[in-house]
């Protein structure tokens, strides 16, 4: 069975019923990463399982922390023996450090789960930033002020995603870039006439 496949039936079984629209933005991210396939090659499938998984730290079933990358990640450590590159992608998803600092967590998850190749990395928050709550595709500044909307000035997520814009505005650029080099007529060109 495809990692993605595993992945969207993990995610279905902990979100789907208890976080129906938290299950929907998860749908969205995965689709999102389909759609970087021209980019990803051969790590579309890890891409695609890590945005299918990437909130199961919020099922009920699974938060102990109540920070859900790490949540998810030990969850697929200890539980389901996952790949450890799958593990350190949910546990270090679109600025997580940021908020385990917030939380007092940031050894843990820094001992834990070392961050993933930054162009992984990168993919998985390009796909969670432009993907709202209803897994509806979202400019990356709506996507920010969305979250922002849901959370108090005081809260940890508010805070870390205020810190944490500039980074996360930074990922999508580079992201978007390598699809607009990839989908170019002229970037083809260009990449032929170097490499020949």
């Amino acid at each position: 069975m495809p990692l993605a496949e595993w992945a969207e039936a993990t995610a279905r079984n902990l979100l789907s019923e208890p976080l129906p629209r938290r299950w929907a933005h998860s749908q969205g991210v995965a689709f999102a990463a389909e759609d970087l396939s021209t980019i990803l090659g051969d790590q579309t499938d890890l891409i695609v399982a890590a945005a299918f998984l990437h909130d199961i730290g919020y099922s009920p079933a699974i938060a102990v922390t109540g920070f859900h990358p790490l949540d998810g990640a030990r969850h697929l450590r200890d539980a389901e023996r996952a790949d450890g590159l799958l593990c350190r992608l949910v546990a270090n998803h679109t600025g997580a450090a940021t908020e385990a600092a917030e939380r007092g967590l940031a050894a843990a998850l820094a001992r834990e789960f070392p961050p993933p190749p930054a162009d992984l990395g990168d993919a998985l928050t390009y796909c969670d930033m432009t993907t709202g709550p209803d897994g509806q595709t979202m400019p990356t500044d709506e996507r920010l002020a969305e979250i922002l909307s849901r959370y108090e000035p005081d809260d940890p997520v508010h805070r870390a995603i205020t810190a944490s814009s500039p980074y996360l505005t930074a990922a999508v650029a580079r992201v978007t870039q390598r699809l607009s080099r990839r989908e170019s007529p002229l970037g083809e060109l260009l990449r032929s006439v170097s490499c020949g």
